[in-house]
């Protein structure tokens, strides 16, 4: 199990961040560790940190893949990263993992997911607690993706918990999405349906090679004729990551599509990326302040809120003293 520092614990005091920085952009792997680590905290030092990568920021290109359990997320992204590194490029991949409810860990470890990579220096590979945050992605993944941008890799991929209507988040920080899907899944394929579908640039059908294959992709190609205009154009790729079978194809239309992105789209969606984050740091500071409140005293505010004698606006205000 990989464990994970405690949110509510700040970061150790002390950290040199201008010599951090310098070493991260000379690549060395020890200092990236370190500043994904400072960045998936948060904080004081975490802020200071990305006001020092501010001006190394680059238009990496950012592909995140989602996909119910059982679709073959990791095995297919290991086959994506094998197919970059034959074209020569420095690849990033953060696997946004279920947390722990004791330690706040990852439950799974990056190393055994994609270990395959593990050895080449022109891969990082990690994972990242969710912490129960909704949307299937960790809180400060804003921050870990700024870091590796500033790090100078090719490509950031970009592995989510789960697939449902939850996970539409993914659409708002990567470039491209990726929903992976696979013949068989019976319910968790309507739960596609449902919801992240509509966020879906790319529909991947992974072990192409099972019976079923071509029904699933053409169940999928028939839903995108409920999408707008702009969104039916969806291509629908069958792969089989095991053995590579049109991998080489998923990667061009991804990387194709990033770089289509025009900079007034990239602009709109930083703003948009920027309310996300202020929305979500406020409720981070909400729950942070509840848990510090004596357990009666939390209580009863809660029950308050319950009974409808206090309204929710209130009892923020009450909590924060205004």
């Amino acid at each position: 199990m990989t464990t994970r520092p405690d949110p509510q614990r700040p970061a150790s005091s002390g950290t040199d961040i201008a010599d951090l920085a310098d070493r991260l952009r000379r690549g060395e792997t020890r200092a990236l560790a370190r500043a994904l680590t400072l960045a998936d905290i948060g904080g004081e030092e975490a802020r200071r940190l990305l006001q020092a990568l501010e001006g190394d920021r680059r238009d990496t290109p950012v592909v995140g893949l989602t996909g119910p359990p059982g679709s073959g997320k990791s095995t297919l992204i290991s086959a994506v990263i094998r197919t970059l590194r034959e074209r020569d490029m420095r690849v990033a991949a953060l696997a946004v993992d279920p947390s722990s409810p004791k330690s706040g860990g990852a439950i799974l470890g990056d190393r055994a997911r994609m270990g395959e990579h593990g050895s080449d220096p022109d891969v990082f590979i990690r994972s990242i607690a969710a912490r129960g945050h909704l949307g299937g992605l960790a809180l400060n993944i804003q921050a870990s993706i700024d870091v590796l941008n500033a790090a100078g890799f090719d490509i950031v991929l970009l592995e989510t918990v789960g697939a449902g209507q939850s996970e539409v988040e993914v659409a708002q920080v990567a470039d491209v999405t990726v929903v992976i899907s696979a013949p068989g899944l019976g319910d968790d394929l309507q739960a596609i349906k449902a919801g992240i579908l509509e966020v879906a640039d790319i529909l991947a059908v992974n072990k192409a090679d099972l019976p079923g294959a071509d029904a699933t992709a053409q169940q999928l190609e028939s839903m995108l004729s409920l999408r707008s205009a702009r969104r039916r154009e969806t291509p629908v790729i069958s792969t089989v990551a095991t053995t590579g079978e049109a991998v080489a194809g998923l990667v061009d239309a991804a990387w194709r599509m990033a770089g289509a992105i025009t900079p007034e789209e990239r602009t709109a969606r930083a703003e948009r990326q920027a309310v996300d984050r202020l929305a979500n740091m406020a409720g981070a500071l909400v729950r942070d302040r509840l848990k510090a409140l004596p357990e009666a005293e939390r209580r009863a505010l809660l029950e308050q809120v319950r009974a409808g004698a206090a309204d929710p606006a209130e009892a923020v205000r009450r909590l924060f003293g205004d």
